[in-house]
């Protein structure tokens, strides 16, 4: 039962601690859509996404309305694309426009799942998907690609590796005129989760129902605020008060996305209840982990801080769910991130240090504004390393780094909106990884993987 005190402090959260639902993503597949004709299947997917999300965009109005809660996005993912061009053949970049056709049409935010899922090697469609990417991120506005080079059960495909780092260059290339944005809206992950709503990684994954709903949570501000009423308390007292408000802010996600299911007549997927910062000052993961006692985010403790805040949350958050997925933790995306902003900005913060970091967080090297001078092989070997870390862990890493082309460090590129302000990050070894990342081939899988 809510009392009046629930009530208030819900209300409190959303309109002081910048309390939201980050997204509720429409997962759909588009594998009927498969026609050895591209244009056949681009037309399937068009009519197809049209009249499942027809009323995603004014459900979410209607929650929002009938609840008072902010949903900042609504967007959509579906089935990686290469496994139509499979079947298809032709220029892949028929297929991005026509998601971004989808897009205008049905008004969500992004659409991801421009995607190829490469871990143990490259199948039908792959190659030719994954070096269409650059112009098709250049050719559209909202739609997000994302490429899965590893994993824990079948290693890292380090040819895969070797592309994406000139693939990663090109994109920014090519939208040089909109600061780089190709590059933001490119993701490579290790261990990709099949039902993540968060952009730009989201993808239908084969195992996923034809249709259903997904939702990602926020809440870094909410997290902050309770923690400022506890100035003195020890680390236990402060991992119990993440767990106790993670578990308040999962429950809205929880809300939401069955209210969200049962108005669109599809299956409720699951809640995502990661802590996705934005720009706005009071809504940064930096900042709590300075709550807790560090003078500026990436001084020595962040890691272990970083650590209890990311288990905290998850303990937390699945209670409050009947299902949990996607990636769930703490986001530390640099440039949509005031603390972390500051944080690059001053020199506290550094790209090895975040590397670090996300051992023990919820994704990886995320929004991170690199020199436009960085080599491919570079960019390749930063993926690899990564890449390593999830892999070992069993645990989903991603990057995502954008090349400021015709900019070095010290210099900003402003993304505006959520993406934020991204300031240029110094890569301390200039020394070349090409030998290494020429080589090719796979990193085999750990003894991790062996659990049968």
């Amino acid at each position: 039962m809510l009392n009046t005190t629930d009530i208030l402090e819900t209300i409190r959260m959303i309109d002081d601690e910048n309390l939201d639902i980050r997204t509720i993503t429409m997962g759909i597949s588009l594998l009927d859509c498969a026609d050895s004709d591209i244009h056949a299947s681009c037309d399937k997917i068009y009519e197809k996404i049209c009249r499942r999300a027809e009323r995603l965009v004014p459900v979410g109005e209607e929650i929002e309305r009938t609840y008072g809660i902010p949903i900042i996005n609504k967007r959509i993912s579906v089935t990686p694309i290469s496994m139509l061009c499979a079947v298809s053949g032709g220029n892949p970049v028929e297929y991005a426009k026509v998601l971004e056709k989808a897009i205008g049409t049905v008004g969500v935010n992004f659409l991801g799942g421009y995607s190829a899922l490469v871990h143990k090697g490259f199948s039908a469609g792959d190659r030719e998907l994954i070096n269409s990417i650059p112009e098709a991120l250049a050719e559209t506005e909202h739609v997000c690609s994302s490429v899965n080079v590893g994993s824990t059960k079948a290693g890292i495909n380090m040819d895969a590796v070797a592309m994406m780092g000139g693939i990663i260059k090109r994109a920014a290339e090519l939208t040089t005129d909109k600061n780089c944005m190709g590059a933001a809206k490119i993701v490579v992950l290790c261990n990709a989760p099949e039902d993540n709503p968060f952009m730009a990684g989201a993808f239908h994954g084969v195992g996923e129902p034809d249709c259903e709903i997904n939702v990602g949570v926020s809440g870094p501000g909410v997290v902050r605020s309770a923690l400022t009423r506890c100035p003195d308390g020890d680390l236990t007292e402060v991992a119990d008060i993440i767990k106790k408000t993670a578990f308040k802010i999962t429950r809205m996600g929880q809300l939401v996305g069955t209210a969200a299911s049962k108005k669109l007549g599809v299956p409720f997927g699951i809640v995502d209840l990661s802590l996705a910062p934005t720009p706005a000052v009071g809504d940064s993961v930096a900042h709590i982990i300075e709550e807790m006692g560090i003078e500026v985010c990436g001084s020595h403790g962040t890691t272990a801080a970083l650590a209890l805040l990311n288990d905290a949350v998850k303990k937390g958050g699945v209670m409050a769910s009947s299902h949990v997925g996607g990636l769930s933790g703490a986001f530390i995306p640099v440039s949509e991130d005031a603390g972390m902003i500051d944080a690059a900005r001053s020199g506290d913060l550094s790209i090895e240090k975040l590397e670090a970091m996300t051992a023990v967080c919820s994704v990886g090297l995320d929004m991170i504004v690199i020199p436009g001078d960085t080599a491919p092989s570079t960019i390749s070997a930063i993926i690899a390393d990564e890449a390593a870390i999830g892999m070992v862990n069993s645990k989903t890493t991603a990057v995502r780094v954008i090349p400021a082309i015709g900019k070095h460090d010290g210099e900003e590129l402003e993304f505006g909106g959520l993406f934020g302000s991204g300031p240029i990050m110094k890569l301390h070894n200039d020394r070349s990884s090409e030998k290494f990342i020429s080589r090719g081939g796979r990193i085999p899988a750990p003894m991790q993987a062996l659990k049968n």
